[in-house]
């Protein structure tokens, strides 16, 4: 458990410094285009490289902001229930939410082989979808990985409640 909670914070540590790193690139791309249009041209492929690079930010962002509880939660109903019942009820919440992202992760993986295996490229500047693709499977994966930690430690009597 210990083992598989380090690498949880690992993964998701690195993986929010990239998406980090990405959303500074955002920026810089977004001021270059302003810039760039009042004075010149604009940069050309924006509305892609914004939309690819937006992906990831959101996508990497996923697990580290679930284990900072980070998230929203609706939570008055469960807040008013006995702490046994409150665990019972955010365990069955995490197996639903760690099945959604396990799925959704593998079937977002399983477009991004179908992307790579076509050669699929963006219209403008001709750059390959499956890289980023795989980039939101792996944010996603790494939420559920989250969820399993969480549950995990909700059956150890340490997790929320």
């Amino acid at each position: 458990m210990h083992i598989l909670s380090r690498f949880s914070q690992f993964l998701n540590r690195f993986l929010m410094i990239t998406g980090g790193t990405v959303l500074v690139a955002m920026v810089l791309l977004t001021c270059s285009n302003i810039f760039l249009r009042l004075v010149w041209i604009p940069v050309r492929g924006t509305f892609e490289m914004m939309g690819f690079f937006g992906a990831v930010v959101t996508a990497f962002a996923l697990g580290r902001t679930q284990q900072v509880r980070g998230h929203i939660a609706v939570d008055i109903l469960v807040k008013a229930a006995p702490v046994g019942l409150r665990k019972i009820l955010c365990g069955i919440s995490d197996v639903i939410v760690c099945l959604f992202f396990m799925v959704l992760g593998w079937q977002v993986g399983q477009k991004a082989l179908v992307l790579m295996r076509s050669g699929e490229v963006t219209e403008t500047l001709r750059i390959v979808y499956y890289p980023f693709t795989a980039a939101v499977a792996l944010g996603c994966l790494a939420m559920a990985l989250v969820m399993v930690v969480d549950l995990l430690s909700i059956c150890n009597g340490r997790g929320k409640g």
